[in-house]
């Protein structure tokens, strides 16, 4: 073995024994903090539900259901397809994901020496009076080069500490894209609702509004020829004017519902796909409730997404720790040269460089700085993690309790209306009788007409319950 051979197996044992001795990590170990959040869901008067679903099989678990299976009416899963493929906001989040991505590979590069080839020739010609009698004044060179310049041995993990904050980025902002579409599928689906709910309102009051209307005209020829004053045909206007503010309300109320989900949707939504009324809705799949553990808060997007940041700011310190210890770097190259083309392979034409450069940290204010930042990220880290479980957690019992109570409201509701559409019509008899005072009719309508958009608002709200519950559960993923 000649002795520049020698030397290229020295300087490629040097390598590998500097690349084996890389990746000792700083970083501390990540322990999985202890959940902040009693491990069942309240419980109480408020939360008494009754799972018939389970029983019966026609429920599922929320892990296991996809929004495709939830949403059993064809119209709102079209409306929901469409908002999957436009959304604006859902395209961002996937954009992000691709940006975070390629900045992980990057990141991951960095582990590696990056080679590079180079090849140089030239000729150059001289002034006779700057070279000695007899030389050729037209000088050739070529040079052919493989080397690496200035690849970092990580020899204390700080590279490959930088490169799993990296990886929890990437894995952080993928379930933040997954989190946006549960949001997605569960924002539209209760602009849907809003928009069925706001026609059904639009057409009681549109009804009310025809009946105000030929109430009034009867009650004007009973004033017109003397039977009833004019104080009770004012109080007759009052209902037929408001009903016909409430149409107009209504009808913008309607108009603004369809430009928002057609926001949400990215397009404009076929008017074939939109909704009558809420009745006209065919309602989601039940879910199971009864006696979930709040584990399951654990398999949201969100929650997973907060963890992923919180295990970059354990590998973050580890690259501050490392940026107290010596840095070292290796240029190198292997070559040859000649001041001939048809030489430059030839014997004797090889050229090699080996250079390591230490660099190793005396005093830099900054290195203690930065390493308080890195352990205050982690808290900061910590406490968005445990914040992010007890909001999950409350926004689950909010829903729980709404599901528990909903249907009793709803059978009171129903009621109610009951009660004041008979108060209504008793009134209206006792007024042709003469009993009563047109007051007491319109004090019974008001009621009846606000029982009855009650009704619709909790039938709203129920709808919009089982959605909701869904997605803070963490379905709507696949």
């Amino acid at each position: 073995m000649n002795r520049q051979s020698f030397w290229r197996v020295k300087v490629l044992l040097i390598f590998a024994t500097l690349a084996v001795l890389s990746g000792c990590s700083l970083a501390p170990d990540y322990v999985k903090p202890k959940s902040p959040i009693p491990k069942d869901f309240p419980k109480g008067d408020a939360y008494q539900i009754n799972d018939q679903s389970k029983a019966d099989g026609s429920g599922a678990d929320v892990k296991n259901l996809r929004w495709q299976e939830f949403f059993t009416d064809k119209n709102l899963q079209s409306t929901i397809d469409i908002a999957l493929k436009n959304n604006r906001d859902l395209r961002l989040a996937a954009l992000n994901v691709e940006k975070v991505r390629a900045i992980y590979g990057i990141q991951q590069a960095e582990l590696f020496p990056v080679a590079t080839s180079t090849f140089e020739g030239g000729k150059q010609q001289s002034s006779s009076d700057l070279i000695t009698a007899g030389s050729s004044r037209t000088k050739e060179q070529y040079g052919l080069t493989l080397g690496v310049a200035s690849w970092e041995l990580d020899l204390f993990g700080r590279i490959r500490s930088l490169k799993d904050q990296a990886l929890e980025d990437y894995l952080a902002t993928e379930e933040a894209k997954q989190a946006a579409q549960i949001s997605l599928i569960s924002a539209i689906s209760r602009a849907y609702l809003t928009l069925a709910a706001d026609k059904e309102n639009l057409e009681i009051a549109k009804s009310t509004l025809a009946n105000q209307q030929a109430a009034y005209k009867l009650i004007e020829k009973q004033h017109e020829v003397g039977i009833i004053t004019k104080l009770d045909l004012r109080r007759a206007q009052t209902p037929l004017y408001m009903a016909r503010e409430d149409v107009a309300r209504f009808k913008q109320l309607v108009a603004q519902d369809m430009n928002a989900l057609n926001l949400l949707a990215g397009s404009f939504v076929p008017e074939s796909l939109l909704p009558s009324e809420l009745s006209s809705i065919t309602s989601p799949k039940e879910i199971f409730t009864g006696g979930i553990s709040s584990e399951v808060l654990f398999n949201r997007p969100d929650i997973i997404g907060a963890e992923h940041r919180l295990k970059g700011a354990y590998a973050y310190i580890g690259a501050a720790r490392a940026a107290f210890f010596p840095r070292i770097s290796l240029t190198t190259s292997f070559g040859t040269a000649s001041d001939d083309l048809s030489g430059l392979f030839g014997s004797g034409a090889s050229t090699w460089s080996f250079i390591p450069k230490v660099s190793v940290p005396i005093f830099d204010a900054r290195t203690w700085a930065a390493f308080r930042v890195s352990k205050a990220e982690r808290e900061i880290a910590l406490t968005q993690y445990e914040k992010s479980i007890q909001t999950a957690f409350k926004e689950v019992a909010d829903n729980l309790a709404v599901k528990g109570t909903i249907d009793e409201q709803i059978d009171a509701h129903i009621s109610l209306v009951e009660a004041a559409s008979e108060t209504y019509r008793l009134s209206e008899e006792r007024y042709k009788k003469g009993i009563d005072s047109y007051l007491s009719v319109l004090d019974a309508h008001r009621s009846l007409y606000s029982a009855k958009q009650g009704l619709v608002s909790l039938r709203l709200a129920k709808a919009v319950n089982q959605v909701t519950l869904y997605a803070v559960l963490g379905g709507g993923v696949n």
